[in-house]
């Protein structure tokens, strides 16, 4: 990835929003585990309130809460794609004549200056992945969003003003900040620098909890000191990769003290390094990037099955069903090499299929890359053949078309899925919607590119961002045709950004130094 870059987070009780708990919060949190089901009535009402319904299932992530909101008990769009399968886009509704609402700041660019490789590179706005946490909090929308001027940034959803004081995390943040889903005044975020767990609950601004440096476990085997992961927190405890090529599991040790204020205590139960010798020796011939195996997507959990990839393009699951009760036994059950570097976070569905998307730019690679495609369905209960079908980008491997080069080619931003269509958009602009039963394309278009925003799908609409900065959305009421364009609105720079869709507004930024609220009048 860096190499185009230089081309251009029903508890055990329920908590408040401010308030956290009393003690450290105990199984069927937001995991979705077991906590005595819903009626119909109830399942009902949770989706009113944008909250996740009640579950029976016994485990870790229970695998039909895909497509829908991760938390019992707080109102919000607070990870990444939204919950653990990373297949939950936001709560309606979509604007319909929209328009900018506020910018922020009010004027000038989020900017400031971090290295690529060796040489100086000036940075503005938000971009890759750098969707931001929206959720309800004493009848306000609360927004936190990590930018390119090093800074978390906490907004107040309806005038775009500062709510707390901006937190300097010192260096750009190029990942999604996670909100505590159990309630807990806790964001945790990294940035190019260390990663973060700061508390919500003091006046003015965020507490810095508790960090960590990449170089804390070894060995390490990435780019750099990056963490763009945006971790998950379940019954307690926290999974994050970082791009120095390891994952982790931490126990957080979450609690309220007895001045008030929320404290973390966290210990490291677990990590592993995300490489082994089979890809080393796959990637021989990648010259300096052998060692680039950085765990750039954010882990996905469905069932017992932690999912994540490298950019070294290893795809594996790791079975945590025994974590709680023994930490050594959480092994790898799950490999697949894609060919190539795979930041974007893998998308799985209520059958546990997983939905990878991979980029094209290792030479030394590239007969596996044409073997397999860029974008894959795999079934991970058939470990030894699980590739269902794939999507090559270019749909021909020898022609650029377009593109000059083949680095041109591949996807960065993380699909999305809906009503049987996965969706997604391309380095170059070639944005398509496909059939996911059957992998084959029903429609497509081009977009001015880079298109590396993740498009969002919410009350059958499609939102999806272009990199001469136009926000589009499209009609995908019939999901099986070519969805007509709804409406556009124009931002400064290049959107590569994953936008939060929450209760008519739309939240995100963009390359050209500012983030936007965008709704109808």
């Amino acid at each position: 990835m860096l190499l185009v870059l230089v081309l251009l987070v029903y508890g055990c009780s329920k908590i408040g929003g401010d308030g956290g708990a009393d003690t450290t919060a105990t199984k069927g949190g937001s995991g979705r585990g077991s906590s005595g089901g819903a009626t119909k009535a109830e399942t009902e009402a949770a989706a009113a309130k944008g909250l996740a319904p009640k579950s029976d299932y016994d485990g870790w992530v229970d695998p039909q809460s895909s497509g829908e909101p991760w938390s019992t008990s707080l109102t919000g769009q607070l990870t990444f794609r939204g919950n653990p399968t990373r297949s939950y886009y936001g709560l309606g509704p979509v604007p319909e004549k929209p328009k900018v609402l506020w910018r922020y700041p009010e004027s000038g660019g989020m900017c400031s200056s971090s290295p690529v490789g060796n040489t100086p590179h000036s940075w503005c706005g938000s971009g890759w992945t750098g969707q931001p946490s929206v959720w309800e909090q004493d009848g306000e929308v609360k927004i936190a969003v990590g930018t390119y001027d090093q800074n978390i940034h906490f907004i107040d959803g309806a005038d775009g003003k500062d709510w707390l004081a901006p937190f300097d995390m010192g260096d750009i943040i190029k990942g999604s900040v996670t909100r505590d889903p159990d309630g807990f005044p806790l964001l945790y975020s990294g940035s190019r620098a260390d990663f973060h767990i700061l508390g919500l609950d003091r006046p003015d601004a965020a507490a810095d909890l508790w960090s960590m440096s990449a170089d804390n476990v070894s060995p390490v085997n990435g780019w750099n000191d990056d963490w763009d992961s945006s971790p998950l927190v379940i019954d307690d405890y926290l999974f994050d990769g970082g791009e120095n090529g390891q994952w982790y599991i931490f126990k957080l040790n979450r609690k309220k003290g007895t001045d008030g204020l929320i404290s973390v205590d966290p210990k490291l139960v677990f990590n592993a390094p995300s490489w082994d010798e089979q890809l080393t020796s796959d990637l021989a011939g990648s010259g300096g990037r052998v060692k680039d195996t950085g765990v750039e997507n954010s882990l996905a959990i469905s069932g017992n099955t932690v999912y994540f990839a490298n950019s070294g393009g290893l795809v594996q699951g790791w079975d945590i069903s025994k974590l709680k009760e023994d930490p050594t036994s959480v092994k790898r059950v799950f490999r697949f090499w894609t060919g190539d570097d795979t930041d974007a976070s893998i998308v799985i569905d209520k059958e546990g299929m997983l939905y990878v998307a991979s980029e094209r730019e290792r030479g030394s690679t590239m007969d596996r890359s044409d073997e397999v495609g860029q974008l894959m369905k795999l079934d991970p209960t058939k470990p030894d053949d699980p590739l269902v079908w794939s999507i090559k980008d270019p749909a021909e491997p020898q022609a650029q078309g377009d593109c000059e080069e083949s680095s041109c080619y591949g996807i960065w931003g993380t699909p999305a899925i809906s009503d049987g269509v996965i969706y997604a958009g391309t380095n170059h602009g070639r944005f398509f919607g496909a059939d996911m039963e059957t992998g084959e394309i029903i429609w497509e278009k081009k977009l001015p590119g880079p298109t590396w925003q993740s498009p969002v799908v919410v009350d059958e609409k499609l939102i999806m961002g272009d990199c001469s900065g136009v926000l589009h959305a499209y009609d995908i009421a019939d999901p099986k045709q070519d969805p007509p364009e709804l409406w556009t609105v124009d931002l400064e720079g290049c959107i590569e950004s994953t936008p939060t869709v929450f209760k008519g507004t739309i939240y995100v930024g963009a390359r050209g130094g500012a983030f936007y609220a965008i709704g109808d009048e």
